[in-house]
């Protein structure tokens, strides 16, 4: 099949949970024989979306990727308040403060919606990666009617989704694509219909490229001390300062050789600690390598609708210690036995010194966390469950035509 994927940041070297699964499943499903596109933003910041690739189409692994320019990068201290205000639980904005939320979020990418217009009828299906920005928000309302639309919209419980102005987004979909059975889940809670689609899942890469854990170790003068390891962008959403502020605290407590790992680029001001190590930036061999030679990793987020990483994690036989707050991470958790879910800092304190103080539980909770990714996640039936989900959109897509023609 023809099938065109819209993403708001595509690239090898970009850290974001939507945008690593939709370059996984475009290439995946270019290995299986589609014929896969991908149109995007020149940007490689989300905070600021200002262009950093060079705008026209390049090949990338064999799919081929349309860059449009964004004239006008995000200011964040215009968008920083009122993402705050939008995101805390009391808050209940008006609807023209949805809608200026939504138009600074972004990213605004010029040409974009008349590109999908124009381009709509090259292609068998849409496919549109998360529903946050203007990729999914301009994007399916211009092609839908026009050739079948597939959301996988990333959805979890956050102040975001309960946005009036995403009902619209989500009704136009012909079908969709969950990670998980808690996001679909929370969509058809949300928004009080049954959904056409499947869980698909994800599929994980059971033997990526993996340096020496000793060379990162090295590297980074971390000599033979254990380390806790959080993978990911380092920024508020994603629950690392008060992880930070939890490890501080545990290091108090029980002071010892123990550090926290953060393999990732600050995004907010983070708490300072000598055993506290922020890597920036990993390339592929060497963060696997960190994962693997960890105690532990940590999925500090409350907001998450899969959580790559964390496989990841179980792929390198480590166990994880989650958010036990996020019903995604709690329910991967309890599936594969292969991580401790938390809420609070009393039961990180228990998880991490249970884990330090019985190295063979831990290993038995990694083999647990591998056996399951096996078991789940092997891109053949990820892929094929993709392609049951195109034939449903398809027939949706039919069968609204014909009642549109009807009617």
């Amino acid at each position: 099949m023809r099938l065109l994927y819209a993403v708001q940041r595509y690239g090898d070297d970009i850290v974001g949970g939507s945008e690593a699964a939709c370059r996984q499943f475009a290439e995946a499903l270019t290995n299986a024989g589609h014929s896969i596109e991908v149109v995007t933003s020149c940007a490689r910041s989300y905070v600021t979306w200002e262009d950093s690739y060079e705008e026209g189409t390049t090949d990338i692994n064999g799919v081929l990727v349309h860059r449009l320019s964004v004239p006008e990068p995000r200011k964040p201290e215009r968008f920083g308040p009122t993402d705050q205000w939008l995101m805390s639980e009391n808050s209940s904005p008006l609807r023209f403060e949805h809608e200026r939320w939504a138009r600074i979020m972004g990213p605004d990418i010029r040409g974009f919606r008349t590109w999908m217009i124009d381009n709509a009828h090259r292609f068998d299906a849409a496919i549109f990666m998360t529903y946050l920005y203007s990729t999914a928000t301009s994007g399916i309302p211009a092609i839908a009617g026009r050739i079948p639309v597939v959301f996988q919209p990333t959805a979890h419980d956050e102040p975001p989704l309960r946005i009036p102005l995403f009902e619209a987004t989500f009704r136009l979909a012909d079908a969709f694509m969950f990670f998980t059975p808690e996001e679909r889940t929370v969509v058809e809670e949300r928004f009080r219909f049954d959904s056409v689609g499947k869980v698909v899942g994800i599929g994980i890469e059971l033997n990526p490229p993996c340096s020496e854990p000793e060379d990162f170790r090295n590297f980074f003068d971390l000599q033979d001390d254990p380390y806790l390891i959080y993978v990911g962008r380092l920024d508020p959403m994603k629950g690392v300062k008060q992880l930070c502020e939890f490890f501080i605290e545990l290091k108090n407590q029980y002071p010892s050789s123990l550090k926290l790992v953060l393999a990732g680029d600050p995004m907010v001001e983070l708490p300072e600690h000598e055993d506290i190590v922020i890597t920036g930036f990993l390339e592929e061999s060497m963060k696997h390598a960190a994962i693997k030679g960890s105690l532990a990793l940590v999925q500090s987020s409350y907001f998450e609708s899969f959580s790559i990483v964390l496989c990841e994690a179980w792929v390198q036989k480590r166990p994880a210690l989650v958010q036990g707050a996020s019903t995604v991470l709690r329910g991967q958790a309890m599936r594969s036995n292969g991580a401790i879910p938390y809420e609070g800092y009393a039961e990180f304190e228990q998880a991490v010194m249970m884990l330090l103080e019985d190295p063979d539980l831990a290993d038995e909770m990694g083999a647990s966390g591998r056996s399951y990714v096996e078991q789940q996640y092997e891109w053949k039936n990820v892929i094929s469950n993709v392609e049951s989900t195109l034939e449903i959109a398809k027939a949706q897509f039919k069968k609204r035509t014909i009642n549109l023609s009807r009617g």
